[in-house]
């Protein structure tokens, strides 16, 4: 008896870790050891003997750190972090600043069609990035696009918009547009679990619907205003689709625009996975650090405000 009760609490304690252990598999077998492999590629390069021609004239050698001396030296590939960082700078704050007006706006006591407008704000974030790219990039066309028409007949300048600086513009509202949505959710649903009764205490207090969003709900989404934030860097630094849908229809966007478009150049377009490896890795201790200290900070900040 005491043999099969000690069976039944081990078999109780050990369920978590049964229920975890498919999931953890996956993640070492899909993630963990794909990273690890990258990273091992890194430190290697290929060593060519003679004219490179016949069985062992080409062989993978230790590199150190040469892989990664020559990425951070790289002009092409520092060029597109400038980018990255310009186009970020546009997409980031317009994006959660358009969230947070509408999250506030559905949040409100007098909008109607409510789920309507949720579902058609949120609608863009469904539609494929590449899609949603070429679908753009078609409507930025001159000759097919239905705006450029229309300033014709006005006898209105018709800029170009894949060309120069207005090509960050275009490439900005590509991701404002598909982004928007997403964060608006998040920060509306923040919205809809303050309680009531904060509301009703503020009201009676003499607090205007504008004091109330700006000293009360923007506060208490504060949270969720950091969440977005942190995947919108996350996604700017990974931006990848809209400049490569995009490339066939202008000269203005280079195989290298973007530092992920300079990884997959390198590991593909010229076949140096071990380059490609290092630069990916480069990019990814970026996106962690930033990450890691804007959370910190964030966290930092909430601390001492707390103290207060």
């Amino acid at each position: 008896m005491r043999s099969a009760a000690r069976r039944g609490t081990y078999g109780v304690k050990g369920a978590p870790y049964a229920f975890l252990l498919p999931a953890t598999i996956l993640f070492l077998l899909f993630f963990a050891l794909p990273i690890g492999y990258a990273v091992w590629l890194s430190f290697r390069k290929v060593k060519v003997s003679g004219l490179g021609l016949g069985s062992g004239a080409r062989s993978e050698v230790w590199a150190g750190v040469e892989n990664y001396t020559a990425a951070l030296t790289d002009s092409e590939l520092l060029d597109g972090a400038l980018r990255v960082l310009g186009y970020g700078c546009l997409v980031v704050p317009v994006m959660l600043g358009l969230a947070l007006l509408f999250a506030l706006m559905l949040d409100s006591d007098k909008v109607r069609f409510a789920p309507f407008t949720r579902l058609a704000i949120f609608l863009p974030y469904a539609v494929p990035g590449v899609v949603a790219a070429l679908l753009w990039g078609f409507l930025y066309l001159p000759d097919v696009s239905p705006f450029y028409f229309v300033l014709d007949r006005l006898g209105l300048p018709q800029p170009d918009l894949l060309d120069g600086g207005p090509l960050y513009l275009a490439l900005a509202n590509i991701a404002v547009w598909g982004g928007t949505g997403f964060n608006m959710i998040v920060i509306y649903t923040a919205l809809r679990a303050i309680p009531a009764e904060v509301y009703e205490a503020a009201k009676l207090d003499g607090a205007t619907p504008l004091q109330i969003a700006l000293r009360i709900k923007i506060p208490m989404v504060a949270p969720s205003l950091v969440l977005t934030f942190f995947f919108s860097i996350i996604a700017t630094l990974q931006v990848f689709n809209e400049p490569t849908t995009l490339k066939p229809l202008t000269n203005s966007v280079s195989t290298t625009w973007s530092p992920l478009m300079k990884v997959y150049q390198d590991a593909f377009g010229k076949g140096d996975i071990h380059a490609a490896a290092a630069e990916a890795t480069l990019i990814a201790l970026a996106t962690l650090v930033l990450s890691f200290g804007f959370l910190r900070a964030a966290n930092r900040r909430n601390k001492q405000e707390a103290a207060r």
